[in-house]
């Protein structure tokens, strides 16, 4: 086999637009039960993301800055794994340059408020930890790119 065949063929699509559409060696996803990566011939999957970044890996290593990582943060979203594609469906994609700081800041200062405010409600508390956890991945994010 040469490396060509062992590919995977990556689609990251939101509701607005296809952000990438191309083969790479791998790619990491944030799962809501954590990390993953995905390789050729992995067995078949779908999974539930999380808030945080998925890498696209389309070199020989998986060094995180590599030139050939693109990264892209996700807030939430589905994945599905076959042998020889990824397709990703995100609610929303981002790549660290596009994230607005000050509003992602903001996002967080709301999650925090409403965990204050949540009493005895876990709903409350699932909400509020969804949107600290989606603040603080863009600000991750957005902090790693420089």
């Amino acid at each position: 086999m040469t490396e060509e065949t062992n590919q995977l063929r990556i689609r990251l699509v939101t509701p607005e637009r296809t952000l990438f559409e191309a083969a790479a060696t791998a790619v990491e996803l944030p799962s809501k039960s954590g990390d993953m990566e995905v390789l050729y011939g992995h067995a078949p999957l779908m999974a539930e993301l999380g808030a945080g970044d998925v890498r696209i890996h389309q070199g020989v290593g998986l060094e995180q800055h590599s030139p050939d990582t693109t990264r892209y943060n996700v807030s939430w979203g589905f994945v599905e794994v076959l042998p020889d594609r990824v397709t990703i469906l995100a609610s929303d994609a981002l790549k660290p340059e596009e994230i607005d700081v000050a509003r992602a800041e903001q996002q967080r200062a709301t999650g925090e408020k409403l965990w204050n405010e949540a009493g005895d409600s876990e709903d409350a508390y699932t909400e509020a930890l969804r949107v600290i956890s989606e603040a603080e991945a863009k600000i991750a994010s957005a902090s790693e790119q420089s």
